[in-house]
């Protein structure tokens, strides 16, 4: 997309210009979360892959946004998007 512009050719007298509009391609799940089950105190991690490497990711648990804690860390690889909650309660579920 940051290529987008103006482009042109100048050969002194004479100058050809052209636009660029590149339109991107939406991001899809390549891979969509599963359901997981753990047992209380232990830890589980939720996963999930996207077609564009390094797509910003938001966590959610049903409307409220996640942020990262002792609770909750967020880790992030090229195409690969992980959510991992420590010491699972019955209220995280």
């Amino acid at each position: 997309k940051s290529d987008s512009d103006t482009y042109s050719c100048d050969i002194g007298d004479a100058q050809s210009r052209a636009k660029l509009a590149v339109q991107e391609t939406p991001v899809l799940f390549k891979q969509e979360l599963e359901n997981k089950e753990a047992k209380e105190g232990k830890q589980v991690r939720l996963t999930c892959e996207l077609s564009k490497p390094g797509t910003p990711v938001k966590w959610m648990k049903g409307d409220t946004v996640l942020y990262a804690s002792e609770k909750y860390e967020f880790k992030q690889q090229g195409t690969v998007a992980e959510l991992i909650i420590r010491d699972v309660k019955s209220i995280d579920a």
